[in-house]
C-alpha cells in the first residue's frame, strides 16, 4: 500500500511540475508575440532635400520619439528638425502626438500643436520639410 503511495504522490508531483512549465511556456510566447507585434508605420510623404527617400515605411514603437538626434527612434536628417522634437505615444486605446518644444514646430494636417492630440489612421504630421502619413493596424 505504501508503495502505491509513494508511485501516486510521485505522478501527481510529475503531472503538477508539467503543468507548471506547460503554463510558462504559453505566458513566455504571449510575451513574444505582443513585442513583435505591430503598431503601425509612419509613409514618408515628401522630404524636400533631407535625403529620405519618398515612400520610405518607418515602423512605430508603442513610444516613438522623432527628431533629428540618432538616438530617436525616428531620426529624421533635416536641419529644421529639433534633436528632440516630437513624441507619438500609444496610450490606452489611441495614439497621440505631442511637440516637445522644438523651435520650428509640429503641425498635424497643417496645423500647429501646442499640446499633445489625438491621431488617428491617415493624419499627416510634418516636422522640417519632412512629411509623414500615419498607417495603424
Amino acid at each position: 500500500m505504501l508503495r502505491l503511495a509513494l508511485a501516486a504522490g510521485l505522478y501527481a508531483f510529475l503531472i503538477g511540475l508539467f503543468v507548471v512549465i506547460w503554463r510558462d511556456l504559453k505566458a513566455a510566447a504571449a510575451e513574444s508575440a505582443a513585442r513583435h507585434r505591430s503598431f503601425g508605420r509612419l509613409i514618408v510623404l515628401s522630404a524636400d532635400g533631407t535625403g529620405l527617400p519618398e515612400g520610405t515605411a518607418l515602423p512605430l514603437q508603442p513610444v516613438t520619439s522623432l527628431g533629428r538626434a540618432p538616438t530617436n527612434t525616428v531620426a529624421l536628417p533635416d536641419n529644421y528638425a529639433s534633436g528632440e522634437h516630437a513624441l507619438l505615444s500609444f496610450r490606452g486605446s489611441q495614439w497621440w502626438l505631442e511637440d516637445l518644444g522644438s523651435r520650428n514646430g509640429t503641425l498635424l494636417n497643417g496645423t500647429a500643436i501646442t499640446e499633445a492630440v489625438v491621431v488617428s489612421a491617415g493624419d499627416v504630421i510634418s516636422i522640417g520639410r519632412v512629411q509623414l502619413k500615419v498607417e495603424l493596424e
